[in-house]
């Protein structure tokens, strides 16, 4: 029987310059630009030297848009022992292609990238901005994917992905039948993107938060996962242009040390929590 009581999964998403991409005003922005190249300047270096120096693995789901882009950072990533998975190839959400073509190619173009990259085929999929199309699920099926890591019907177990779900809202709603796709839950509330990035003018945006108090409500969100979910998963997701500014690197630092120190707690990839999982 395994001794492990909890597994936490670090998730970075590295988006770089393609999640600025999606709009006129941004496309036309250097400013917005120099943004995601900080990530790949700055804040990838950061963190892979913080995971050298703590010794836990990580996930590095990376667009494909970004691994043309910055063949070298991406390399490191990958020589440096740290799995690249899908993420799309310039970081569109899946409901906005106009057909079911468009979306495949997309993905079959990302899985090109990372195959030129790393010689390997990425066994999960992260699919960019959380969102599916209706097209989305039968796509990686049909391209062999094993896991995804998009859903939220949980927050720290692993499930699998319905399929024929009904939403109508004229009946009851139908969640449909397993799929043999493992899911491999996210959550707003433990990803650095929401509470630290700002847009000048986006609707949700609040005023400047407090850093220290983000990082603790992860910890309270682990320790909470810790006494009360047997076996639990922790999934956290960042992006290296943002969780790569100081002095976050040292807040991420003492809360990975903090989850070292419980008796039980092992990091993992998420394609070795999928295998375990299946």
């Amino acid at each position: 029987m395994s001794d492990t009581k909890a597994t936490v999964a670090l998730g970075f998403d590295f988006d770089a310059v393609s999640i600025w991409l999606h709009s006129f005003e941004f496309l036309e922005s250097p400013t917005k630009h120099s943004r995601g190249v900080f990530g790949v300047d700055v804040g990838t270096p950061r963190m892979l030297d913080l995971l050298d120096r703590l010794e836990v693995p990580a996930t590095w789901f990376i667009p494909g848009h970004t691994i043309d882009s910055f063949p070298e950072m991406c390399g490191e990533v990958y020589d440096r022992g740290y799995p690249i998975q899908h993420h799309g190839w310039k970081h569109t959400n899946p409901a906005n292609f106009e057909t079911r073509e468009d979306e495949k190619a997309d993905v079959e173009r990302a899985l090109d990238s990372i195959q030129e990259l790393t010689g390997e085929t990425p066994s999960g999929y992260r699919s960019p901005y959380w969102d599916y199309s209706k097209h989305t699920l039968g796509i990686i099926q049909e391209l062999g994917f094993e896991w995804d890591s998009s859903l939220m019907g949980h927050d720290f177990e692993p499930y699998y992905v319905r399929e024929n779900w009904s939403a109508d809202p004229e009946k009851a709603y139908d969640p449909g039948t397993e799929t043999d796709v493992l899911e491999i839950p996210v959550s707003w509330h433990r990803d650095d993107w929401p509470p630290f990035q700002f847009i000048l003018g986006a609707d949700s945006q609040g005023g400047a938060p407090d850093e220290v108090q983000v990082f603790e409500m992860w910890q309270a969100q682990f320790d909470w996962m810790y006494d009360n979910v047997d076996g639990g998963v922790y999934t956290l997701t960042m992006h290296p242009q943002v969780i790569g500014q100081a002095p976050r690197p040292l807040y991420l630092e003492q809360l990975i040390r903090h989850m070292q120190s419980k008796p039980g707690v092992e990091f993992k990839t998420f394609d070795e929590i999928a295998t375990e999982h299946k």
